[in-house]
């Protein structure tokens, strides 16, 4: 996220709460909003694919308590078309350079309009950016997030798993120990003077920062390249990793592992893995959130004079259902606790749907069963309700 859409983007407006609106509200109605525009719901429709993309950038900032103080003190500074001076402050336009609030600002005392060094963190969390002063020359910066894809079986994804995931990443070179200059000396930047940023004009009276595009950001630039990284210092590198993926994920589901990304700079932490998830069919079983379907045919006898039902479990031992006579076809029995693993470790259900399994051959004392049935039954039509009611329609 730039600082100018930081400035300027209204989260509160996006997610639909007021300003002073509590955790628990934030939280509401971002997860309705998740379930609108989610990318699985509205597949193939780009519009509800950039507002989730808005609505998720909206809670990261508000749903975190620390950065929603951050984008308040900003907002209240810059929400309305750039900072404004007081009273006091005289007439004309007041060029205000957000560069200072990021490190580029005056040293000591008072700094820009008297807010010292302090209002420099305002923004510092969110934009991995330090204070002011030459500090910022050796600030850490947070690696690259990193995404992947697993598939895994539908009973791997019911009862959770660990897979081995082989990711390619950037990471310091080991060459030049991430300096990228190959005798390990690189000197600071002379376009940005160290600080990985320079400044544009956006309008409004007040400047913006962007990367450095001679250094990328880095403060510091290769006197003698590195033949490895040609003096990016960052390489690529493998690794396998054991990921754990938790109990009850479904098919699409997007999981973030903090700090398993690609490694920081100077120190800095690393970024996060993106796992999202693919789930293969079962032949047998299907699902409904937390609860597990199957269809289980029985016979007509069993259906019209009831009796007891072993059912399949995924993983277990089978179940005994009773069946009540007179059960119709496609009547759903749910054995409770069968089902697959909810977030805080409870089980959901088995979805146990009944069809009556019509036999393609018959043998002759079977056969002459049916027809005496059908005598003893040939006054009743099952039919005679639905003409009935399409007469009246």
């Amino acid at each position: 996220m730039s600082t100018k859409d930081f400035i300027e983007k209204d989260f509160y407006k996006v997610l639909g709460v007021p300003k002073d609106a509590t955790e628990a509200e934030i939280k509401k109605a971002y997860r309705k909003l998740a379930r609108e525009f989610h990318p699985d719901a509205n597949k193939g429709n780009a519009k509800a694919e950039e507002r989730f993309k808005e609505i998720s950038e909206a809670n990261d900032v508000l749903g975190d308590p620390k950065k929603r103080k951050e984008y308040d003190e900003a907002r209240a500074l810059f929400g309305n078309g750039g900072f404004r001076p007081g009273p006091g402050a005289g007439g004309g336009t007041f060029n205000f350079d957000l560069g200072d609030l990021f490190g580029g600002g005056a040293q000591g005392g008072g700094g820009a309009g008297g807010f010292g060094g302090g209002i420099g963190d305002v923004f510092g969390g969110l934009f991995n950016r330090g204070g002011t002063g030459a500090g910022t020359r050796t600030q850490p910066r947070r690696g690259q997030d990193i995404d992947t894809d697993v598939t895994l079986s539908f009973t791997e994804a019911v009862d959770g798993a660990t897979v081995p995931l082989r990711m390619t990443s950037q990471s310091p070179c080991k060459a030049c120990s991430g300096t990228g200059d190959k005798n390990g000396t690189p000197r600071v930047c002379p376009t940005c003077v160290g600080t990985g940023q320079v400044a544009r004009g956006s309008g409004g009276g007040f400047s913006l920062t962007d990367p450095c595009p001679d250094c990328k950001g880095r403060g510091l630039m290769a006197e003698h390249p590195c033949l490895e990284c040609q003096g990016s210092g960052r390489a690529k590198s493998s690794r396998t990793m054991q990921v754990r993926i938790p109990a009850g994920v479904t098919d699409g589901q997007r999981i973030r592992l903090r700090g398993k990304g690609a490694p920081g700079e100077r120190g800095g932490p690393a970024g996060d893995l993106y796992v999202t998830v693919h789930v293969d069919e079962h032949p047998v079983f299907g699902r409904k959130g937390d609860n597990l379907t199957v269809t289980v045919p029985v016979t007509f006898v069993e259906a019209a004079l009831g009796g007891e039902v072993r059912v399949p479990t995924l993983g277990g031992p089978p179940v005994t259902l009773k069946l009540p006579a007179g059960t119709p076809n496609g009547r759903t029995m749910r054995a409770r606790g069968k089902g697959a693993v909810r977030k805080d470790g409870t089980r959901g259900d088995l979805l146990v749907t009944v069809e009556v399994s019509v036999p393609k051959d018959l043998s002759g004392k079977a056969r002459d069963a049916l027809e005496a049935y059908r005598e003893a039954t040939a006054g009743e039509d099952p039919r005679a309700e639905l003409f009935q009611a399409a007469k009246g329609a």
